[in-house]
């Protein structure tokens, strides 16, 4: 809070004068908690856009500059230099670990990684072909039913607790959703690496199978470019349901199904829906056309940003993963060639690059998951493995604010005014 102040004042000369939030970076905020009490008005923002919620230490964004920065750390270090696991410690605990504070993590998740078999018959209740975030939100609720005793969310080491086994348990319970849709029991594996545990429950057949390095690499990288994005959807869903008191696995569910829309984290799996409907590459440059047509509705899925005005910082660090992946592995997919052809029609093309309209990151990593035989069904529970650690993350720091309060946005109430009851035979 600054001393700075801002007078607001109604054309019938009512006048309010509120405080003025200033952050380290971003916008400065106006404080309207005293506005109706100064004015008898409160105000609309539909879908909270232009309004700040919470005070956040976990990420900043900087849309017009194209910045994203994890505590303070920029994107483009973590993902040259850190692991996924380092990331996630230094959103939950606000600074990048020492050597021990890591690998004592590193040990922490691998302990806590394994599912009981009550996993195995809450899956066994959905149908093969049901969605995987349906089964994954089962999953992770049932996760509330098995550690609720005994936990108090006003405890910290209990927070902490919670918030290691949900991200611990989070690869683990995506693996057993892929198999279990495969009619396949999870393998057991001892692996101690985060990325290269997950890669073996998905994929191994046997005690033979390796982890090609170039596909942990880029699994990597994606985990750590979605491990946060600031007040989303879904890390808002968990913040809220939190703010109810609810536990930090019943909130986390409710994050998952916000996940799960086409608007949020289902727009990776968006975007290959619409490379089938492209069909070949032949295709593309219609598609371009169609785009740039303002009397048509059309729009290609995975390209610009609803924050990044100028362009998204993930996806300039994932491309070059994603040709890495496609090279190394020299996989044949007439739906990856029109998603490169597509590719290389927008960067050149001039309505593209003046519109700002870049592939994103929905659009490289939906390829490179393509790429590496997950069904597209699957995208956004890999989404979900990720962004577990930043709703972890806010989830404790909503506990660890002052001031914090239950989530309860006010209304403008549209409905019909006071009416009388009418029998149902004067109807």
């Amino acid at each position: 809070m600054s001393d700075k102040t801002v007078k607001l004042t109604d054309n019938n000369g009512k006048q309010a004068e509120l405080p003025l939030v200033e952050p380290t970076l971003g916008a400065p905020c106006i404080d309207i908690k005293t506005l109706y009490k100064q004015t008898g008005y409160y105000t609309l923002d539909m879908g909270f856009a232009a309004t700040a919620s919470t005070k956040s230490a976990i990420t900043f964004i900087d849309g017009e500059k194209g910045v994203l920065l994890y505590r303070g750390y920029p994107i483009e270090q973590l993902a040259a230099n850190s692991s996924f696991v380092e990331s996630a410690y230094l959103l939950l605990d606000g600074k990048l670990p020492t050597a021990a504070e890591l690998a004592a993590f590193e040990k922490d998740l691998a302990d806590n990684a394994k599912v009981d078999e009550h996993i195995d018959r809450v899956l066994s209740g959905f149908d093969k072909d049901a969605h995987p975030m349906a089964m994954l939100t089962g999953a992770v609720a049932a996760l509330a039913g098995q550690f609720h005793e005994g936990l108090d969310i006003e405890n910290p080491a209990h927070r902490k607790l919670a918030a290691t086994r949900l991200i611990a348990k989070m690869p683990t319970l995506a693996a057993a959703c892929f198999r279990h849709a495969k009619g396949e029991k999870l393998p057991a594996t001892d692996e101690p690496k985060f990325v290269e545990r997950f890669l073996t429950h998905m994929f191994a057949k046997d005690a033979s199978y390796k982890v090609n390095p170039v596909v942990a690499k880029a699994l990597e990288l994606l985990f750590i470019l979605h491990a946060d994005h600031e007040q989303n959807a879904s890390a808002s869903t968990v913040r809220l349901v939190g703010s109810t008191g609810a536990d930090p696995y019943a909130s986390v569910a409710a994050g998952i199904t916000a996940l799960w829309g086409p608007a949020h984290g289902g727009a990776n799996e968006a975007v290959l829906k619409q490379l089938a409907e492209i069909t070949t590459p032949d295709n593309v440059e219609g598609a371009i056309a169609r785009a740039k047509d303002k009397s048509d509705s059309f729009r290609l899925m995975g390209f610009g940003h609803r924050v990044y005005k100028n362009f998204d910082p993930r996806a300039t660090i994932i491309r070059g993963a994603c040709h890495e992946v496609l090279d190394e592995l020299g996989v044949s997919d007439p739906l990856l060639d029109v998603a490169l052809k597509l590719e290389e029609a927008a960067l050149k093309d001039e309505y593209f690059i003046s519109h700002k309209l870049y592939p994103n990151v929905d659009f490289y990593s939906g390829i490179i998951y393509k790429a590496l035989g997950i069904p597209t069904s699957m995208f956004t529970v890999m989404f979900a493995i990720a962004r577990t650690a930043g709703w972890v993350s806010h989830y404790i720091e909503h506990h660890e604010t002052a001031g914090s309060r239950i989530g309860r946005p006010r209304q403008v109430y549209v409905g019909a005014t006071t009416r009388d009851y009418v029998a149902i035979d004067k109807r």
